[in-house]
């Protein structure tokens, strides 16, 4: 079957496709939109070779020219890390940016798009949009929660990102029938943090028990994917007592600005990096690279499933 011509695929994607190798989707938008020049391109990196050094091929998505690349070369990525204003894609505005040949990065809802085109099952990011605080009144929820409940694919992530409303998340959540499955532990994280304060629905202790469970829900007929809550490591969290009052102050300025829609989860991450001395940023780079290595672990054991099926 040919290739879709609104498709490109990086060489090192291709070979792994070719190959049958393990592939772990990556998003674009922490890129352009989550993280500094150099930083940014920096961490995309390190998550890539973390991603390499488990065993897997990483595939970084984002719309360029109108085409979706799956897998960037490094000029590319280069490009990307120091482009300004960049569109933030999601499901609404993806086809619009491709079909006017245009350039912009994926969040968490077009990265499962474009993953899902080029065969990929598991994702790795930082932490998934959700329902942002005052949404009773703002109706501001993420598309990628929706994304979750019809895309089959393993998003693994530090949980919610904390500056949203966690508890409002997870009952969402729960009413499209994602399964939430927190790694190893018994609370469901806060993205910095490791402690939300609420239980997880879920808890598994393997790559291999959630590659089951993913596999699971095709076998049964159900749509949509899964969302793993990987907590950041010990060493690398920022205390969820310490946050909250920063987080309290970030929303606070978010609204007395007006900023909404798209640009709220940047202004508040921004926000809150200055307030912790840039230790925000830190620990982001450590949970992304700690999501991309259970990631492709993941990605593993899917393989061998394949390979071996019961």
């Amino acid at each position: 079957m040919p290739e879709p011509s609104f498709i490109a695929f990086s060489r090192e994607v291709r070979e792994a496709r070719a190959a049958g190798a393990p592939l772990v989707a990556l998003e674009s938008t922490i890129i352009t939109h989550g993280m500094p020049w150099p930083q940014n391109a920096e961490t995309a990196r390190l998550v890539e070779s973390d991603i390499r050094a488990a065993g897997a091929t990483p595939a970084t998505i984002a719309v360029l020219d109108g085409r979706l690349h799956v897998g960037l070369e490094e000029a590319e990525l280069e490009s990307l890390a120091r482009a300004e204003n960049v569109a933030k894609l999601s499901r609404a505005d993806l086809a619009a940016c491709m079909a006017q040949g245009a350039t912009g990065a994926t969040t968490v809802a077009a990265t499962m798009i474009g993953a899902h085109l080029a065969g990929i099952e598991v994702f790795a990011t930082g932490g998934i949009g959700g329902v942002h605080r005052g949404a009773e009144q703002s109706f501001d929820i993420s598309a990628d929660l929706q994304e979750l409940a019809r895309t089959p694919v393993s998003v693994i992530a530090a949980g919610a990102k904390a500056i949203l409303d966690i508890p409002k998340t997870l009952e969402v959540l729960e009413t499209l029938g994602v399964p939430v499955i927190t790694y190893r532990q018994d609370e469901f994280p806060a993205f910095w943090s490791r402690s939300s304060g609420l239980p997880s629905p879920l808890r598994m202790d393997s790559a291999a028990e959630i590659a089951r469970a993913h596999r699971m829900r095709a076998a049964l007929g159900l749509a949509g994917g899964q969302l793993i809550a990987n907590p950041i490591p010990k060493a690398d969290e920022i205390a969820r007592k310490e946050l909250l009052p920063v987080i309290g102050a970030a929303l606070a300025e978010a609204s007395a600005r007006a900023i909404s829609a798209k640009e709220v989860t940047p202004f508040l991450l921004d926000h809150i990096y200055h307030a912790t001395g840039g230790r925000s940023l830190k620990a982001n780079i450590a949970l992304v690279r700690n999501n991309a290595r259970l990631a492709a672990a993941i990605a593993g054991e899917l393989l061998q499933l394949s390979s071996n099926p019961a």
